[in-house]
C-alpha cells in the first residue's frame, strides 16, 4: 500500500466533503454518498490485479455521505469501494457486498471494465430478482486512482473564440490517429493526437469537438459478437479521461496527457469541446453490470417505476435521475472538474432533452438547465445541446445560454443537395441562422450549430455513394442506423470506376461544403470530411473500432483537390466577416443607400417563387457597408443550383464595382475555387450560366 513508511497509517472519520479522493498533506480524505447503504468498506490496493492490503470500514457517515481520512496515503493510491445494504430489486435496492464499486469521483482509473465469467453481475443469472452473485471480483474490476492535481499549464489560459467566429472540428481521438497512415509515434492517443495539430491549423479549423473522453464500458453483447464500443457513449466515470487513450506509461498518465493535449491545442489557438453523457451511465438495464452507481445507490442515481423498474428514455437500459440533489451535484462537479482542473472550454450534451426532463416531460426551465445558468464557471463555457432523444425533438427550445445540433439544417441542406422539390422556402431559413427556430427568444444566429454530416451517420463521401444504408459488420442484419438519410449515390452503389459518376459526386460534396461554411451560424464539420473520408457505407460505426472508422491519411493526398477547395472555403469565411453575423439578417439597410443586408433572388433576378415545389435554384446576395464586415464595403452574390440542368441566372447591378468569380462547384479543381487576388472578373456583367447541380459564388471587387 502506498503509505509512506515513516507514518504508519492513522484512520480517523475525516470530513464528508468535498466528495471522492482528496489528496492532502498528511493523507487522503475519501467521500461517498449513499443514502440508502447499510455498510460501507473502503478497499486500498497496491497492485490493481492482487487483493486488497487494506480493508477499512467507514463508520462516520453525515448528510448520507460515508467519510474517512487516511494518514499517509499518497498520490497513486488505488482504491475501491463495497456497500452493503438490502438486495431488493422490485423496491430498486441492488446492493451486494462482495462487489468492488469505482467511486463515481474517481479521478483516474486502472483499467476497461470487462465482464469476464459475469464478475461484474450483482445478481445470480439464475435468478436475477432474488439472488445475488456472491463471488469476489475485486480482481477484474478497476481501480480508481488517488490523483494529484499538479500540473504545468506553462500559463495556459482559453482561446475564448467567440461563437460566430468558431469553426468545429467533431473528431474521435483514437481514430484520428489510430490508422497507420497517420504516421505518428504513439497511435490513437492524447499524444499521437497533438502530433496532428499543426495539420489542423492548416486546415483552419478553431474548435475540436471530441467524441467522448469520460472512461467507458464495453458492452456484453459487443464483445460476444467480436466488436467493441467505439464511440465512447456509455461512461462510467465522469471524472476520468479514457485510459485506452492514453500511452499507459504510468498508472494515471491519462490525466497529464489529457490536459497536455488541452494545453497543445490552446497554444494553437484551438479549443477543446468535449460530447458529454449525462443522460445515462453504462451499467444498462436490469440485465447490465455493476461497477459503480448501481451498487452504490441504485434508488438514488437511476429513475425507477414504483416496481423498480427502469425507466429508459435514452435507448441505452437506463436513465440518470437528476431530480435527485446528489445526482445534480455530481454533474455539476464533473462539469466544473473538466472546466477548472482540465482547462476544457465547453460541452456538446448527448440527448441533452433527456437532462431537462421534469415531472417526465422536457422543461425548458429545468433544474438543471437553471443550473447551468446560474454557475459562474460553466455560464462563461460553449454550451451546445443534441436537442432531441427518443421519445422527443426538441431543436429551437433551449434555454437562451444553449446552442443547438440543428437537425433540420441538417436534413434540409441534404435534401436540396441532392435535387427534392419543394425545399427552397425551409432552405432560406437555414442559410440564414434559423431565425424562426432561434430567433423569438433572444438567441442569435450563431446558436444554430449547423452540420451536414457527423459521427453519427453517412461520412460526407457515403452521402454522395450512397442510397441505402450498409451496416453488416455491425451484424445486425443492417436492421440498425437510420434509414432516413436524404442520401443520393449519384447512379452507382458504393465504389465505381466511373469518371462522369465520380465527378458528380465530388461536385456535390463541394457544394456541401459551401452550403455549410458560408451559411449564417456556427459551422461543424466531421473530421475526414476534406479529404472524403469513406466508411464504406455504415452510418451507424459506433462499434467498429477499425478501418471502417479510422481515418486513412492517404486520401490526403488522394483527394488533395478536395482537401484544398475546404482549406479555401474556411478561409473565405474567416476572411469575410459578412459570414460571422451576431444578429439576424433584416433585409433592409436603409443606412446604406437602400441596399438591404440580405436580398433574394430567382434565376430570373425577380423574388423566388418560394412556394414553387419545382424551384430548385435560389440565389441571395448579402452587403454590409464599410466597418461592418472590414475597411471596404462587402458585396456577395450566391447561385446554389440543385436542378441536374444549367440555370442562366440575371446578377443585381453591383456598380461602381464589378462581380467576380470565387467559386464554381461546376469547374475542376483549381479553378473550381480561386484565391485571393485571383478572382476573376466576369465578362458578361448581367448574367452567370451556373452549371447543373452547383454552387456559385460572386464577390464584387
Amino acid at each position: 500500500m502506498a503509505l509512506s513508511p515513516s507514518s504508519p497509517q492513522r484512520v480517523t472519520p475525516g470530513r464528508f466533503y468535498p466528495l471522492g479522493a482528496t489528496l492532502l498533506p498528511d493523507g487522503v480524505n475519501f467521500a461517498l454518498y449513499s443514502r440508502h447503504a447499510r455498510a460501507v468498506e473502503l478497499l486500498l490496493f497496491d497492485d490493481p490485479g492482487a487483493p486488497p492490503v487494506e480493508i477499512i470500514p467507514v463508520e462516520h457517515c453525515t448528510r448520507h455521505i460515508w467519510h474517512v481520512f487516511v494518514r499517509g496515503a499518497r498520490a497513486g493510491q488505488l482504491y475501491g469501494y463495497r456497500v452493503g445494504g438490502d438486495y431488493e430489486p422490485g423496491r430498486s435496492l441492488r446492493f451486494n457486498p462482495h462487489k468492488l464499486l469505482i467511486d463515481p469521483y474517481a479521478r483516474a482509473l486502472t483499467g476497461k471494465c470487462f465482464n469476464r465469467d459475469n464478475l461484474l453481475l450483482a445478481y445470480d443469472p439464475a435468478a436475477p430478482d432474488t439472488a445475488m452473485d456472491c463471488r469476489d471480483n475485486h480482481a477484474l474490476a478497476p481501480k480508481a486512482i488517488v490523483m494529484d492535481s499538479a500540473f504545468d499549464w506553462q500559463g495556459d489560459s482559453p482561446p475564448d473564440i467567440p461563437f460566430e467566429e468558431l469553426i468545429i472540428y467533431e473528431a474521435h481521438l483514437k481514430g484520428f490517429t489510430a490508422h497507420p497512415s497517420a504516421g505518428v509515434r504513439h497511435p490513437g492517443t492524447y499524444p499521437g493526437f497533438i502530433e496532428k495539430i499543426p495539420y489542423l491549423k492548416s486546415l483552419g479549423v478553431n474548435a475540436v469537438e471530441f467524441l467522448p473522453l469520460h472512461e467507458f464500458y464495453n458492452e456484453n453483447f459487443l464483445q460476444d459478437r467480436g466488436l467493441t464500443n467505439y464511440w465512447g457513449y456509455n461512461s462510467i466515470a465522469f471524472f476520468s479521461p479514457v485510459l485506452s487513450y492514453s500511452t499507459c506509461s504510468r498508472p494515471g498518465c491519462q490525466v497529464a496527457e489529457f490536459k497536455t493535449l488541452v494545453r497543445e491545442l490552446h497554444r494553437s489557438g484551438i479549443e477543446v469541446i468535449m460530447d458529454v453523457v449525462y443522460n445515462h451511465s453504462g451499467e444498462g438495464n436490469h440485465l447490465g453490470p455493476t461497477v459503480s452507481f448501481r451498487g452504490i445507490d441504485n434508488p438514488t442515481y437511476y429513475r425507477a417505476d414504483n416496481e423498480g423498474r427502469y425507466i429508459d428514455i435514452t435507448g441505452c437500459g437506463n436513465s440518470l435521475n437528476l431530480d435527485e440533489a446528489p445526482v445534480m451535484r455530481m454533474v455539476m462537479d464533473s462539469l466544473r472538474y473538466w472546466v477548472e482542473d482540465m482547462h476544457v472550454d465547453g460541452f456538446r450534451f448527448d440527448l441533452a432533452t433527456a437532462l431537462g426532463r421534469e415531472g417526465g416531460r422536457f422543461q425548458k426551465s429545468s433544474s438543471f438547465f437553471d443550473a447551468i445558468s446560474q454557475d459562474p464557471v460553466l455560464n462563461r463555457v460553449k454550451i451546445i445541446a443534441e436537442p432531441w432523444d427518443i421519445e422527443t425533438y426538441q431543436v429551437g427550445n433551449f434555454p437562451v445560454e444553449w446552442s443547438e445540433w440543428n437537425g433540420r439544417f441538417r436534413d434540409t441542406v441534404r435534401r436540396f443537395v441532392r435535387g427534392d422539390a419543394g425545399m427552397v422556402a425551409d432552405l432560406g431559413w437555414r442559410l440564414t441562422g434559423s431565425a424562426d427556430l432561434y430567433g423569438d427568444d433572444g438567441r442569435s444566429p450563431f446558436n444554430s450549430i449547423n452540420f451536414v454530416t457527423c459521427h453519427d451517420g453517412f461520412t460526407l463521401n457515403d452521402l454522395v455513394s450512397y442510397t441505402t444504408k450498409h451496416n453488416e459488420a455491425n451484424r445486425e442484419n443492417n436492421r440498425d442506423g437510420s434509414d432516413h438519410n436524404f442520401s443520393w449515390n449519384c447512379g452507382v452503389e458504393g465504389p465505381t470506376d466511373d469518371p462522369a459518376v465520380l465527378a458528380l459526386r465530388r461536385r456535390l460534396a463541394k457544394n456541401y461544403i459551401c452550403l455549410l461554411l458560408f451559411s449564417s451560424g456556427t459551422p461543424m464539420m466531421a473530421a475526414g470530411d476534406e479529404f472524403l473520408r469513406t466508411q464504406q457505407g455504415n452510418n451507424n460505426a459506433y462499434c467498429q473500432d477499425n478501418d471502417i472508422s479510422w481515418i486513412d491519411w492517404a486520401l490526403a493526398e488522394k483527394n488533395a483537390d478536395m482537401l484544398a477547395f475546404c482549406r479555401r472555403a474556411i478561409a473565405f469565411r474567416k476572411h469575410n466577416r459578412i459570414l460571422q453575423r451576431r444578429r439576424f439578417y433584416e433585409g433592409r439597410d436603409g443606412a446604406d443607400g437602400g441596399i438591404p443586408d440580405i436580398a433574394w433572388f430567382g434565376p430570373d433576378g425577380r423574388d423566388p417563387h418560394w412556394d414553387d415545389p419545382e424551384l430548385r435554384t435560389l440565389c441571395f446576395q448579402l452587403h454590409a457597408a464599410a466597418g461592418r464586415c472590414g475597411p471596404e464595403e462587402c458585396r456577395l452574390f450566391f447561385i446554389l443550383n440543385a436542378d441536374p440542368k444549367p440555370q442562366t441566372v440575371l446578377l443585381p447591378d453591383c456598380r461602381p464595382g464589378r462581380w467576380r468569380r470565387v467559386v464554381d462547384t461546376a469547374r475542376e479543381h483549381p479553378d473550381d475555387f480561386l484565391p485571393p487576388g485571383a478572382e476573376q472578373p466576369l465578362a458578361d456583367t448581367g448574367s452567370y450560366r451556373a452549371g447543373g447541380r452547383s454552387v456559385v459564388v460572386l464577390a464584387a471587387l
